[in-house]
């Protein structure tokens, strides 16, 4: 489907120039609810030197090393041969700092019951994790959400009523802490304190979950569903997308998410020595407690969807597949208006400016806010101090 991995110069510049509502139950497959000095030079030594720069960004840094499908960041090749964890990770204040994150190639914020919200994160090179989690319970539009990228999905239970039919299709490989009807534990999990029974203190790391993958007989190696190609069109590092060519794109280096999470105020803010937006949850800096590093994204997706409220209980269905919604892309400090699509479980979620061209995203981690469409509860966010609600 995608063919490139990196877009050199010639070819971005070409590049810019759920079912709801229905009854019936085929309308509802896929519904749920990151100086020199001055010396005396001439022009043509000058130009030498700085063609002598040029980075050759195809050649990889070391033997061995690919360009990761899900960052476009140099991997050792084992990285994109085995497939990612789609792990849950509470949100809750109280669940803070978690471990891991460092590792999240893509992660996603989405809505859930109780006006709270939940974050799933795609990790690539995990085996050597020696802390992952805490971990807790799924719902399924965060599977339909994980399953583009082939992943174990790692949790830790969840409405069975809601949940149970896409966790135990045959081709859904998930490791669930609770165990039972919706797939067994197989081993992965342990208790910090050991012996715990409360929320919060679920965890795994990566010797765990490879001896469950084992024990399942769950393939390590992405399957044959994957597109074994990038999964994003990506740019490199030299030749990066500023959203210049957009003449409607707008400066973007605060956004909001209060509006959509009230809770948690999700927010970012971009670091133009970094070139990256810093997370930040509850008003602190939203940091891995492995590494200490706060997370820190090269793109970040809104993307509004079609949802509904399921029950007296207040659990929702978003809708991931779909051709008709909007969002916004945000990179470099800017913002652009976009359209998004995907109609299969496996193909990746592709986004579109407004010409209706795909976008191109920057070399690094991404992180996704799926949002409620206009109009929802939970709709509104701001970017520099405008609203965006429309």
């Amino acid at each position: 489907m995608k063919k490139v991995k990196a877009i050199l110069a010639a070819s971005l510049a070409a590049a810019m120039v759920f079912g709801c509502g229905s009854s019936n139950d085929e309308s509802v497959t896929g519904l749920s609810v990151e100086k020199l000095e001055n010396v005396e030079q001439t022009p043509v030594a000058a130009a030498s030197e700085a063609s002598s720069e040029v980075v050759d960004e195809d050649t990889p840094p070391a033997e061995g090393m690919v360009r990761s499908y899900f960052t476009n960041e140099w991997v050792d090749e084992e990285v994109n041969k085995n497939r990612p964890l789609a792990v849950m990770y509470p949100i809750n204040k109280e669940a803070q700092p978690q471990y891991g994150l460092s590792n999240v190639a893509v992660f996603y914020e989405i809505m859930e019951e109780g006006s709270m919200s939940r974050q799933m994160g795609i990790l690539e090179d995990w085996q050597n994790l020696s802390q992952i989690g805490n971990i807790r319970s799924i719902r399924d539009y965060f599977v339909y959400a994980a399953l583009e990228y082939d992943p174990v999905i790692v949790h830790y239970g969840g409405p069975e009523l809601y949940v149970k039919t896409i966790l135990t299709r045959k081709d859904v490989d998930n490791l669930n802490g609770v165990g039972g009807v919706m797939g067994s534990d197989y081993g992965a999990f342990f208790r910090i304190p050991e012996g715990s029974t409360s929320e919060h203190t679920a965890f795994t790391d990566g010797a765990h979950v490879s001896s469950a993958i084992d024990k399942a007989g769950f393939s390590l190696e992405h399957r044959d569903e994957f597109e074994g190609e990038s999964h994003f069109t990506f740019t490199g590092y030299s030749n990066p997308n500023t959203l210049s060519d957009y003449s409607d794109a707008v400066d973007a280096t605060e956004i909001n998410m209060a509006g959509c999470f009230p809770v948690t105020k999700s927010a970012l803010k971009y670091d133009p020595e970094k070139e990256v937006y810093l997370k930040t949850l509850y008003g602190a800096e939203q940091k891995d407690a492995l590494t200490g590093e706060q997370l820190a994204f090269s793109n970040v997706i809104i993307q509004r969807t079609y949802h509904e409220v399921r029950d007296d209980n207040g659990y929702l269905a978003y809708q991931m597949h779909d051709t008709t919604r909007d969002g916004y892309y945000i990179t470099k400090g800017k913002m652009i208006h976009i359209k998004w699509e995907k109609t299969d479980d496996y193909g990746p979620t592709t986004y579109y400016d407004d010409n209706g061209n795909e976008i191109v995203l920057n070399t690094g981690k991404t992180m996704i806010f799926v949002i409620q469409e206009k109009g929802g509860s939970f709709s509104k966010f701001e970017v520099n101090g405008v609203t965006y609600a429309d």
